[in-house]
């Protein structure tokens, strides 16, 4: 071994290690990960296909409306008259390049029964006022719609108190209410199947869906894609579920007006994500969460979305894990971190061993050693190959629910421009696939150790699971929203560069500050 260049020999020497027991362990985990994901995503396109088949034989039976509802009778005024009424709150923050498609996809819905639309925004100063207000009167003729100034939140997130605001002034006749981000593209039809299913089935709590990424060709905004892609398996059920996106959620409004399961109390003191809080009731109460198959919608990222916006996502979704409304929800998110972590990182091992043995072979191959000279093992590149395979798998898979997703969107849409999946890189998702799990346990070891985050320019402190303490400053947040790219105060100019080393640098600082609120 001495006359082995001295690069060679730790390559070489790295190699056999990676042929240890456990090194072989924590490989064949990977690739057992790739296929479990490949699995997922496999029955997810299967309950998504079933649905395309549905509306494909329901064209040929002559439903032209097949996009809307399964029986075209449905369509019928003498039952269109008797659909029952519907509150739409959205909680705005900021305007981006999305934002108006979006409201107009979502007032022009083709919901037959009473409707109304509550946009919330926390003051007249929010660039997203004016727009929507303009919005506001160009349909002032054919839809319920108006804009509500809440205030500023005390006690809980700046969203959780627009949309207890949005509750409290719904219409008193108001059977559901749906809670929407400002980012969700809505089909014609989304707001009468979610209707339709709580008609169904009174046993419903909450009805939620989940968002088809539109990537924007950035690496930040492929890692975004990656990180919702293994979470949109749990939302493609066809049915019960234990997932919960806040993007959207129907709710029986007198949840609301009674607090039923403290719904209201539990997002109102100290409550920092709304879709983490109900579904922790949810399970403490034994209610039904649903998702049904029609509710996926577009999500177009930000053309300009940046690494370090990505970053900052990444650590407000990370965050939310530290937020809890009892012992047995702080219980279950520390499994969930844990599990979490583990997994992110027994993803990512597995590529950096296979390059290894890859780059020893092929230094043995273009020197000429021999294995035996090495004392390296052909085990290695059979991983290696293993792993190959079973990524593979896992990205054909993936692709296949995102052709499925796409095709869906396009049937439930009929009217919009169409939604390609050629404009996906696949080349940058498998990188993303790594970065994002590489830095997922980084983020989440960040957000556990800080307990603050800033999310739009406001931060906000943690103790006990709950928000202590809320901090408004424009100086000390971004111009920018991470995903839609939104103007947040007003102001125009380019996104800020800040590169993503440096926003890494800042938070370790932070980090490493001393904690005022600690008592």
């Amino acid at each position: 071994m001495s006359a082995l260049d001295p690069v060679d020999w730790l390559l070489f020497s790295l190699s056999r290690a990676f042929c240890s027991p456990l090194a072989v362990f924590i490989q064949i985990q990977g690739c057992l990960i790739c296929l479990t994901l490949a699995i997922g995503w496999a029955f997810a396109a299967y309950v998504r296909n079933k649905e395309i088949n549905r509306m494909k034989d329901g064209r040929k039976g002559g439903n032209s409306f097949a996009f809307l509802c399964h029986d075209i009778n449905e369509l019928e005024h003498s039952n269109q008259v008797n659909l029952p009424r519907v509150s739409v709150v959205m909680p705005l923050k900021g305007f981006g390049e999305h934002n108006l498609h979006n409201w107009k996809s979502q007032i022009t819905s083709l919901y037959g029964g009473p409707l109304e639309f509550l946009f919330l925004v926390e003051s007249t100063e929010d660039p997203a006022y004016h727009t929507v207000s303009r919005l506001i009167t160009d349909f002032k003729d054919d839809v319920d719609a108006k804009i509500i100034v809440a205030g500023l939140s005390t006690t809980c997130s700046q969203k959780i108190h627009n949309q207890l605001v949005g509750v409290e002034k719904m219409h008193k006749d108001t059977k559901y209410v749906l809670f929407l981000d400002d980012d969700v593209r809505l089909h014609p039809g989304s707001i009468g199947a979610l209707t339709a299913e709580m008609e169904k089935n009174p046993d419903i709590f909450i009805q939620t869906g989940y968002p088809l990424d539109l990537p924007s060709g950035s690496l930040g905004a492929y890692c975004i894609y990656e990180y919702h892609m293994p979470c949109s398996m749990g939302f493609a059920t066809g049915g019960k579920t234990f997932f919960l996106w806040g993007g959207c959620m129907m709710m029986h409004a007198d949840d609301f007006r009674h607090d039923r399961y403290g719904v209201v109390s539990g997002l109102r003191d100290g409550g920092y994500s709304d879709d983490m809080t109900l579904a922790a009731l949810a399970g403490a109460h034994k209610r039904l969460i649903t998702s049904p198959p029609v509710a996926v919608f577009p999500h177009p990222l930000a053309s300009d979305l940046s690494f370090s916006r990505y970053w900052n996502y990444l650590r407000k979704q990370t965050f939310v894990l530290e937020s809890y409304i009892s012992k047995v929800n702080w219980l279950m998110n520390r499994a969930l971190f844990s599990f979490h972590c583990y997994m992110s990182w027994g993803f990512v091992a597995p590529y950096f061993m296979a390059m290894v043995h890859v780059a020893a072979a092929i230094q043995i191959y273009v020197k000429g050693y021999s294995y035996e000279e090495t004392t390296c093992s052909i085990g290695g590149l059979v991983l290696a190959s293993c792993l190959a395979i079973c990524t593979f798998t896992e990205l054909l898979s993936m692709w296949n629910l995102t052709r499925i997703e796409v095709q869906l969107c396009n049937m439930l849409s009929p009217e919009a421009p169409k939604l390609s999946l050629g404009t996906y890189n696949w080349s940058m998702i498998f990188v993303a696939m790594l970065v994002d799990n590489f830095l997922y346990p980084v983020s989440a070891f960040r957000s556990h150790f800080s307990q603050s985050i800033n999310w739009s320019g406001i931060r906000y402190h943690l103790k006990n699971g709950k928000i202590i303490k809320i901090e408004r400053n424009k100086d000390m947040g971004p111009n920018f929203t991470d995903l839609g790219g939104k103007h947040l105060n007003g102001k125009k100019g380019a996104p800020p560069k800040a590169s993503f080393l440096s926003s890494l640098a800042r938070s370790l600082v932070q980090w490493r500050q001393p904690k005022k609120y600690d008592v």
